[in-house]
């Protein structure tokens, strides 16, 4: 299904969330989210297309990228922006693009215009905390989260990015609610429940992490059930990385689960105090992952932040 543009200057959800990692759990919701601020704004401004002087250059920046041409889609708006230097549109799509093309800094930069010139978006606010949390700017990431979330209230139950995020910011209690917020709108994602887990743990230890441990059923992503009886305590590590290796013959699919099984075996390890473990299974996700896959950001993300001797949860 083709996913309404976000808003009326900036690539479209399905262009841009296609680019990165398929369907299911917390990427799948990254999608739902922007469908649901693409409706928000859209229904707003849909009046106001036929008259949009931005239209053209958008058309045309958007056949460059369908093309692979993303310098010239980037040179298109840039020309355009000197023109129309106050159309924020201009600027949000812009930073789309440079994101797309791995461009976080530039990216940040161009939504950082935008923000100064519609300061009530919050879709623009929710892209900055993204491409600053891929910076490893966690301070400043979680600063526009929570903006957004202030700015838009009922997209709140949607924002896990900001759940991750609070993770990294050592704000426990807040990132269990945001995640338990999230079951409300996805209630059988894994994920989820693992991110909810591991605030629990940091915050509590991991007896009431897992006491407090979300029932999963319906998420049928290989290795997720593995990775679900992980942190439950009832599979062993090998395992999840057994179920990875015999999934599906596809290798697209045989790649995204072996990603995911060294993502959450990193995150589990470094949990339990284990840190040579950890930055292996995620060295391999990295590897694994895509420079647009959200999640291989947040692997990236981890690898950089552990410590020599981090400090094991307590029981």
């Amino acid at each position: 299904m083709l996913l309404p543009s976000p808003c009326p200057g900036s690539v479209s959800s399905s262009q841009k969330y296609l680019a990165l990692r398929p369907s299911g759990g917390l990427c799948y919701w990254l999608m739902s989210v922007r469908w649901i601020m693409g409706l928000l704004v859209g229904l707003a401004l849909v009046r106001a297309q036929e008259a949009d002087p931005t239209l053209a250059v958008r058309q045309k920046a958007l056949e460059a990228v369908k093309a692979g041409q993303m310098t010239n889609a980037i040179a298109l708006v840039s020309d355009a922006i000197r023109t129309q230097s106050q159309e924020p549109r201009l600027w949000n799509l812009r930073a789309q693009l440079r994101s797309l093309s791995g461009d976080s800094s530039g990216a940040v930069t161009d939504l950082t215009e935008g923000i100064r010139l519609n300061p009530k978006s919050a879709m623009l606010h929710q892209d900055r905390g993204m491409e600053r949390f891929k910076m490893g700017q966690i301070a400043e990431c979680l600063q526009d989260f929570d903006r957004a979330n202030e700015l838009s209230p009922e997209l709140v139950p949607y924002n896990w990015q900001r759940g991750i995020a609070l993770y990294y910011g050592r704000r426990y209690a807040d990132g269990r609610k945001q995640f338990e917020a999230h079951r409300a709108v996805n209630s059988n994602d894994v994920e989820n429940a693992v991110w909810h887990f591991l605030c629990v743990a940091r915050q509590e230890g991991t007896n009431a992490a897992v006491k407090a441990y979300m029932d999963i059923s319906g998420d049928s992503r290989v290795p997720m059930a593995e990775i679900h009886e992980l942190f439950k305590g009832e599979a062993p590590e090998s395992e999840v990385l057994e179920a990875a290796e015999s999934a599906t013959e596809d290798p697209r699919e045989k790649r995204q689960a072996r990603f995911y099984a060294h993502l959450y075996l990193g995150l589990y390890d470094d949990l339990l105090g284990r840190p040579d473990s950890a930055r292996e299974h995620l060295r391999k996700a990295v590897a694994l992952s895509g420079t647009r896959d959200y999640m291989g950001q947040v692997a990236r993300v981890h690898l950089n932040r552990m410590t020599p001797n981090p400090t094991p949860s307590k029981p």
